[in-house]
């Protein structure tokens, strides 16, 4: 090859790279439109897929003194749930204490995804980048799964809940980074809906069979104590939640 010729192969690569940015970037508009979102599929309960929804299902034992606690998981984007089941430990397509009974799908355009520090849509920019953001729904549960998998579960201090609360959190989602163990159990609570009926059935039956056992051999004190017990939970969370924040995960 002469001195100072340029190969073919080399201008024909400058020759593409020229191209390419002077293409328009239809990625970029869809963004801006945030028309981009993956369709969601259909909710299936009985293939137990459910498409970006918080899922609840009732607790053993401790549901049939207090039916309002249970455990929830949150599902990707192609329907399936993840939830943290144990200490280090995140299920994945395997629902632990069995089907949900209840569900809330959430909506994905109430979330901030931002593709770089400028990309905000909520009002928390640096401290929502600091926390955790993500690109996509699935993302954010990746790096909460993550996180959860160094994490002791503990029943009254970090648990299911917690974890949802966490990716709820790197999704700055509803334009909140505030969740946490009491207002996801409220939302799912006051928002979500029934499976089905043997859901409704399944969630407080075994609670009316024990409530009506202690009233028959205790007494009226059984519901007293059932009443305080309740009260104590709820209490502990609340209190515990916002007041003891360094013990909570």
């Amino acid at each position: 090859m002469s001195r100072g010729r340029v190969p073919f192969m080399d201008l024909k690569r400058v020759y593409d790279v020229e191209q390419a940015c002077s293409m328009p970037n239809t990625f970029q508009d869809d963004d801006d439109d945030g028309d981009d979102l993956w369709p969601l599929g259909e909710i299936d309960p009985k293939k137990l897929k459910f498409p970006c929804c918080i899922v609840w299902t009732p607790l053993p034992v401790v549901s049939w003194l207090a039916p309002f606690i249970g455990h929830v998981g949150l599902c990707r984007e192609d329907g399936v749930i993840l939830d943290f089941a144990g200490s280090n430990f995140i299920s994945v397509d395997d629902f632990a204490f069995g089907p949900p009974a209840r569900y809330l799908q959430l909506d994905r355009k109430q979330c901030c995804m931002p593709p770089n520090l400028g990309g905000h849509t909520c009002k928390y920019g640096y401290k929502h980048t600091e926390f955790g953001t993500a690109v996509t729904w699935d993302d954010a549960l990746s790096a909460s799964a993550r996180s959860c998998e160094h994490r002791t579960y503990n029943l009254f201090t970090c648990n299911c809940h917690s974890f949802v609360a966490n990716c709820l959190n790197r999704l700055c989602y509803g334009g909140s980074m505030e969740w946490k163990m009491v207002n996801v159990a409220v939302l799912i609570l006051t928002k979500g809906k029934w499976v089905s009926a043997s859901s409704v059935v399944r969630s407080f039956l075994p609670c009316a069979v024990v409530t009506c056992l202690g009233v028959f051999l205790v007494g009226w004190p059984f519901l007293i104590g059932l009443f305080s017990f309740s009260l104590l939970l709820v209490a502990w969370f609340i209190i515990a939640t916002y007041c003891f924040k360094n013990i909570m995960c």
